[in-house]
């Protein structure tokens, strides 16, 4: 009796699963006066939607610590000459690699046609010694 009910069963399966049309398309659907289906995903985004996006690419001749400066030279702390003026003023840096500009003044970037620079423009982290020496220098183009 068990092995009767079995068979019965998969035979109805069998046939309830031919019922069901697999992979049938939307102008399949409308071919035959059908509604079309709804999207499987609908209400949720793809992966792409989610994705991490990158932040803004700073803008060139911008600069967040201060005005643009223009230095007469641009050195790593390790230099005799930026390492004299740092030890006159008393500044311990941790990293020798650093770069730092010496001599530097600020531009302007709007006016930069009366304000150009004929060395070195930076973005300085540190610019509070009067231009004598600006610490943590990164070179930007204007």
């Amino acid at each position: 009796m068990k092995l009767q009910s079995f068979i019965v069963f998969l035979f109805a399966l069998f046939f309830v699963a031919q019922a069901v049309p697999m992979g049938e398309t939307n102008a399949q659907r409308m071919s035959r006066g059908l509604a079309p289906l709804k999207p499987r995903n609908l209400g949720k985004g793809s992966a792409v939607e989610f994705a991490r996006r990158a932040g803004p690419s700073s803008t060139p001749g911008s600069c967040s610590t201060g005005p643009v400066q223009c230095c007469n030279k641009v050195v790593k702390a390790s230099n005799p000459a930026a390492g004299l003026l740092l030890g006159l003023l008393g500044i311990v840096l941790g990293d020798l690699n650093t770069l730092v500009g010496l001599t530097c003044s600020p531009i302007s970037v709007i006016g930069a046609g009366g304000n150009s620079c004929s060395a070195q423009t930076v973005c300085c982290e540190n610019n509070s010694f009067n231009g004598l020496i600006n610490i943590g220098c990164s070179p930007i183009s204007l």
